[in-house]
């Protein structure tokens, strides 16, 4: 699928580079910042929040989106992770970003500013979705 938007990589990268700043990590240390690129070409920013009740917390990623839905958006061109190490988003995060769409790029990244570049259909082969629901 060809985007719509065109998506600037390093900008949005350097959108989930801020947003790493202010995550909330204080029991893991491990700082995560996203960027989610809206067909409309408006940026959302998310960050990692942790919570003592480690199951409460909310990955960047899903943060991104969510703030995303509630600003009226539901198709999306291309998500930025930025973390320490270029980890890769985890599997909720994965299936919440399938729920809009495969072709959605992925760029993860570290904090020495190498980065690759991936779709969400790569990550989650095999996927779940709406289709399944028949």
């Amino acid at each position: 699928m060809k985007a719509k938007t065109e998506v600037d990589r390093q900008a949005l990268v350097e959108a989930a580079v801020a947003a790493r700043e202010r995550a909330y990590a204080p029991y893991s240390g491990y700082a995560v910042g996203a960027a989610l690129l809206a067909e409309s070409g408006t940026i959302y920013a998310g960050c990692n929040v942790e919570n003592a009740v480690y199951p409460l917390s909310m990955c960047a990623e899903r943060a991104a989106v969510f703030q995303a839905v509630c600003g009226g958006e539901q198709r999306f061109e291309a998500i930025a992770v930025v973390t320490e190490n270029g980890g890769t988003p985890c599997g909720s995060c994965r299936q919440v970003l399938r729920e809009f769409g495969e072709e959605i790029v992925v760029l993860i990244a570290d904090t020495d500013g190498h980065w690759r570049e991936t779709t969400v259909g790569d990550l989650l082969p095999d996927s779940f979705s709406a289709a399944d629901l028949g």
